[in-house]
């Protein structure tokens, strides 16, 4: 596995990942207004624009999961279904972390559907805290739809505590 910054070539594979995972992870535990947004093609129109943001593993060359990192935030971590639980994340997650710190900030956040118990698990495992539920405006068009979430904090490079 390599880890590499993400090509304008590797929107479609981004964009199918982001859209099946991101079904998986919310369908059901978000508002049906911002389900009828999240169209296949909103996913490669927004992987597109987002390349710079991007970070892929790539397994024998082909895009095995992302992150998209902005300032403080890890924004969007997928994996595809075929990787999960083979450490293809928890080496996106650490680059996440690398990213933050490179970015200044003492303090990496996310956010995490409230009904998403996989990734909430995931991030826990990993030595994220969760600090409660707020609401994340999600981007659509013009404006936002607020989704329920749970706010997760790390202080990149602090390892997982042991319960």
């Amino acid at each position: 596995m390599t880890l590499r910054r993400a090509k304008p070539e590797d929107a479609a594979d981004v964009a199918e990942i982001w859209r099946s995972g991101w079904r998986d992870g919310h369908l059901g535990f978000v508002p049906q207004e911002l389900v009828d947004v999240r169209t296949d093609g909103s996913f490669l129109a927004r992987a597109a624009e987002r390349i710079g943001d991007t970070t892929v593993a790539a397994i024998d060359g082909a895009v095995a999961g992302f992150i998209m990192v902005v300032g403080d935030e890890v924004e969007q971590v997928y994996v595809a279904a075929a990787h999960r639980g083979t450490g293809v994340a928890d080496a996106l997650m650490l680059e996440a972390e690398r990213q933050v710190r490179a970015n200044g900030h003492p303090k990496a956040w996310l956010a995490v559907v409230a009904g998403n118990q996989r990734a909430r698990g995931f991030y826990e495992r990993a030595g994220w805290t969760d600090e409660g539920p707020f609401d994340y405006l999600a981007a659509v068009g013009d404006g936002t739809i607020a989704v329920p979430c749970h706010r997760y904090t790390k202080a990149p490079g602090e390892a997982p505590s042991l319960h």
